[in-house]
């Protein structure tokens, strides 16, 4: 995958500090908010949602504007062995992520379970998002 500066060149200073302005959510003293924090890219031509893309899937655009998430999703699908705990997580913004799910065993993981952003990634932006379980699936979609 291509690597991406953090910040985009396609956005102008006066932009940068508009959203900034625009997003600043005030920190609680119980909950934190810089480490549930999941930023995510939304194409200016298009309006597809994405999770750390160099171009747009859709139109190939590279014009983002980097949007902050709600922070909650259903689990999709699992990713390699159970022991690792990955699953692929669509987020309500309509945008795909590989997260690891934390706080649960492996078996007790189904798709379409609802989850949370525990921790958006690790300190230098390394590393896959943390989840916790919300609301397990329900039975019939457990497999």
């Amino acid at each position: 995958m291509l690597q991406t500066d953090p910040l985009e060149h396609t956005e102008s200073a006066d932009d940068r500090e508009a959203a900034a302005a625009a997003s600043a959510v005030p920190a609680t003293q119980s909950e934190p908010v810089v480490g549930r924090e999941l930023l995510f890219q939304r194409c200016l031509w298009c309006g597809t949602p994405a999770y750390r893309r160099s171009f747009c899937r859709a139109c190939g655009s590279v014009a983002f504007k980097r949007e902050r998430s709600e922070g909650s999703g259903v689990v999709v699908r699992r990713n390699g062995h159970a022991p690792h705990n990955t699953w692929f997580v669509t987020m309500d913004e309509g945008f795909n992520l590989l997260c690891q799910v934390t706080g649960t065993a492996p078996v007790a993981v189904a798709v379409g379970a609802r989850v949370v952003v525990v921790r958006s990634g690790a300190p230098l932006g390394e590393g896959l998002p943390l989840v916790a379980l919300t609301r397990p699936a329900p039975h019939r979609e457990r497999w």
